[in-house]
């Protein structure tokens, strides 16, 4: 029975006016909208009635109204391919390298193999899989754009979505690089596990969580490998229902102002033991917050040694309830553990806890524990380095969201790699009731005091420092002297009473800016926190209707649905209940769809 629903669906699917997407799993599917910045319309050669031109970097494709198209996600797609093609060409130095350890006579250091081109076949090259390709739009920019390509396997459940892949791939004439197939996506890459069939790299950009695809992609990824994943379920990964994170994720996420950066490092977490389970772990390479999804690009190799020293690298947290402040206590610890045979040898072992106690000691309120979470670096420096080359590159300037690109991996670049969280001055500040201070005061108190600080690119008011809360505290508690909290504020029981009666520690110099206290991404006005573009800006959700370019907000044409019309005093039972009859009638509820009957 349930494969004849199955069957129904894929029927009504294949049709131009169905308004479902599958997304490579047989239970999901989800509405999508067409929104076009650049769109022509163009006839096509079948009798799926007209088709949509659509122009994104080199590529350009024909879309029906059935097939999925986010223009939200060129940024995602540009910033993807400067991330592949500096893949590219580290992955073709390290074969180089590896061929030449192999054979040390052999000359290779001038050879073809580093003469990379886009748009030509390299039978050395990367083997990428895009799991859920829609129109294959980023798979024929990847195949146009990005140098050093042997293969790319643009795979879609939607039939008319592979048809449309199949299209687009004639269209732009790079039948020689792009293989479309029709298939689960899970499925194909579990039978992809043989060594000689893994892909080097593999796309994952679903609608919601990617969790469900996991653990086929880290198994049929090379070693060394790289995962592109995103994830946009971000009211679950922000706390806002805890229980559902934690049957996706694995992890219980905190309401916090840090929501952001958790959410990434709740979702590298879950690769990692979904990697550790096979004998792999990852190295996250870059790790992005952006609009309305995150997106993780991560190695994989394999190391059962490297898999054990997984503990030390997740921890849970604890959030005063009160102050909201954080403490993160690890899973694991590793010991020095010297010998004569071995000096670098380690140990491992479990630490002693809790690290908070029952009462904050700042606000003596209690503590919620989420977790756990990845708190081991989010980003890998050499890569960011040789990025940023990338993005400065010539070819690179082509996008037209570089410009955001460069000022996004600018503010990645500085922030502290081994600071896990941050909290904002706006939040800390509404805690105490405090007129606001500015936020190169603060920073130069830090640096003044011997501490380090950084902005966080999840967030324009972000402070990740290394100096403890008590510090910011203190640094606020100066501020309070020179701006006085009213006195009719400081309540018996609310944090700010048992912050502000405690003296500061020591004095904090505040009045003096600091060098250092204003980042040259701030100093060249980079675009490092842009503003959404567009009304509507988002994912395109189960919400929305997403038929034409005439989209309504189901939220809108719902509103007051259930709303009884008042009735004007003096009126009889009987004009009542006309009324009520009137207004069920008019109530635009949800209708229940027929039963679809088909020939197959």
């Amino acid at each position: 029975m349930a494969r004849a629903i199955l069957f129904t669906c894929c029927a009504a699917i294949s049709k131009p006016a169905a308004k479902h997407r599958y997304f490579g799993n047989l239970n999901a599917f989800r509405v999508v909208e067409h929104s076009h910045a650049f769109s022509t319309m163009a006839q096509s050669d079948t009798n799926t009635g007209p088709l949509k031109t659509i122009r994104e970097g080199s590529a350009e494709i024909l879309v029906a109204e059935h097939v999925f198209y986010n223009p939200v996600q060129e940024f995602n797609r540009d910033l993807s391919i400067c991330v592949l093609t500096t893949f590219s060409r580290i992955y073709q130095r390290e074969k180089s390298e590896e061929r030449q350890r192999k054979d040390p006579t052999a000359d290779i250091a001038n050879g073809d193999e580093l003469k990379l081109a886009a748009g030509m076949k390299h039978e050395k090259g990367l083997r990428i899989l895009e799991a859920l390709s829609a129109t294959g739009l980023r798979s024929i920019r990847y195949a146009k754009e990005i140098p050093g390509v042997r293969e790319i396997i643009a795979n879609d459940l939607s039939k008319s979505a592979v048809e449309s892949i199949e299209q687009n791939v004639k269209h732009n004439g790079i039948e020689h690089l792009i293989k479309p197939s029709y298939n689960d996506a899970m499925t194909l890459m579990y039978m992809s596990t043989k060594p000689e069939q893994r892909f080097t790299a593999i796309d994952l950009d679903p609608y919601g969580h990617p969790t469900r695809f996991l653990d086929g992609a880290v198994q049929s990824i090379e070693d060394g490998g790289l995962l592109l994943i995103t994830a946009t379920d971000m009211a679950v990964l922000a706390g806002n229902t805890p229980e559902a994170c934690y049957v996706k994720y694995g992890s219980v996420p905190l309401k916090t102002k840090a929501c952001h950066e958790m959410a990434l490092r709740i979702l590298l977490r879950c690769i990692e033991t979904t990697a550790t389970r096979y004998g792999r772990y990852m190295k996250p390479l870059l790790s992005i917050s952006a609009d309305f999804y995150i997106r993780v690009f991560v190695r994989i190799y394999t190391g059962q040694y490297a898999c054990k020293k997984s503990s030390s690298k997740q921890s849970m947290v604890f959030q005063c309830t009160g102050c909201e402040a954080l403490t993160l206590q690890p899973l694991g610890i590793l010991k020095p553990n010297p010998t004569e045979a071995n000096p670098q040898q380690i140990k491992f072992g479990i630490p002693t806890g809790p690290f908070v106690g029952s009462r904050c000691e700042h606000c003596n309120h209690q503590h919620h524990m989420g977790g756990p979470i990845w708190s081991a670096p989010l980003h890998d420096e050499e890569f960011l380095a040789e990025l940023l080359q990338t993005v400065e590159q010539e070819d690179s300037k082509r996008f037209t969201t570089i410009r955001r690109i460069y000022g996004t991996l600018s503010v990645i670049r500085e922030e502290l790699h081994d600071i896990p969280l941050y909290y904002t001055l706006d939040r800390m500040c509404g805690i105490l009731k405090l007129e606001s201070i500015g936020m190169l005061k603060l920073r130069s108190a830090l640096l003044h005091a011997g501490y380090r600080v950084s902005y966080s690119h999840a967030s324009r008011t972000s402070i990740k420092t290394d100096a403890p809360i008590s510090v910011l505290w203190d640094i606020l508690r100066c501020w309070h002297r020179l701006h006085p909290v009213k006195a009719d504020r400081f309540l018996e029981g609310v944090p700010l009473t048992a912050i502000l009666r405690k003296d500061p520690a020591r004095e904090y110099n505040i009045d003096e800016v600091h060098p250092e206290a204003n980042p040259p991404s701030r100093k060249e006005s980079l675009s490092r926190f842009p503003e959404n573009p567009a009304a509507h800006w988002g994912p395109g959700t189960r919400a929305t209707q997403m038929v034409s370019d005439n989209k309504m907000l189901k939220s809108a044409q719902n509103q007051n649905k259930r709303k009884q019309k008042r009735t004007p005093k003096g009126d009889s039972v009987e004009e009542d209940l006309k009324n009520d009859v009137k207004v069920d009638s008019e109530s635009p509820e949800r209708k229940v769809p027929k039963t679809i009957t088909t020939d197959c």
